[in-house]
């Protein structure tokens, strides 16, 4: 197969979605992630978990293109983001940690624009726009400064931005940080919701999360996948998420 066509890799049957293969990141004799390497199917919802500093957000830059990989490489969908970086970034919907938003603008407005500027059409803008501030929640906000916005509700315009042009992968960083309870509940369930049709990965520091949304786990530390794995194999027989994190990255004890 030459290398300019997509790949097509399965996984228990189920085509692979995100594909690293020996990613590596270094910043003179700082290594962030060392040849780091895992797939996930399509309809899967993946956990990446890891301690502050572990190569987390690192990784999820590698991924979406937004960083390039000092070694080894990534494809999305079958396509390799390096060589194909428009048709990969299509695919993916990224909600970066604190991502940068414009506080003039409102929800709406930026999101058309976003939407516009994605090439998105003038029949298929205003459905998806419906679609993304019914599915986050912004009605109440929807023509309020996004600088007036508390941190929940800024971390929804994210979100809303990562699904508006209906990706078929989702890379999220810490995606529920900041809501309230009940926003945290409705997020969840939207999560959950889109793994039974999208590919996501995400990044949390809550560890119930993973049980209420996840079925796959992923464990990086000092820049290296140290697990990886269903929730049920983490947990072990102590069913303890907490512990089993600990001792996988050096913190037990």
């Amino acid at each position: 197969m030459s290398k300019n066509q997509p790949r097509s890799n399965t996984a228990d049957g189920g085509k692979v979605m995100i594909e690293a293969k020996g990613l590596s990141k270094f910043y003179g004799p700082f290594v962030a992630t060392r040849d780091v390497s895992f797939t996930v199917p399509r309809g899967e919802v993946a956990a990446f978990l890891g301690p502050n500093g572990a190569g987390k957000s690192t990784t999820m830059k590698l991924l979406t293109g937004f960083l390039a990989p000092s070694e080894g490489e990534v494809r999305i969908g079958g396509f390799d983001v390096a060589t194909h970086r428009v048709k990969a970034s299509r695919m993916i919907g990224y909600l970066p940690e604190n991502g940068p938003l414009y506080n003039e603008m409102t929800p709406h407005s930026l999101l058309k624009y976003l939407g516009q500027a994605r090439g998105m059409t003038s029949a298929v803008l205003p459905q998806r726009l419906d679609y993304v501030v019914e599915q986050c929640s912004l009605a109440s906000v929807w023509g309020k400064a996004i600088g007036k916005l508390s941190r929940g509700y800024r971390q929804r315009v994210g979100m809303a931005q990562a699904l508006l042009h209906d990706p078929d992968v989702l890379i999220l960083d810490e995606p529920t940080s900041g809501l309230d309870p009940n926003q945290l509940h409705e997020a969840r369930q939207l999560i959950r919701n889109l793994g039974e049709t999208k590919t996501i990965l995400l990044s949390t520091h809550i560890l119930q999360e993973v049980k209420a949304v996840c079925n796959r786990v992923l464990v990086i530390s000092q820049g290296r996948i140290v697990f990886d794995g269903s929730v049920d194999q983490m947990e072990g027989r102590e069913h303890n998420l907490e512990e089993r994190f600990r001792e996988l990255t050096g913190a037990a004890g």
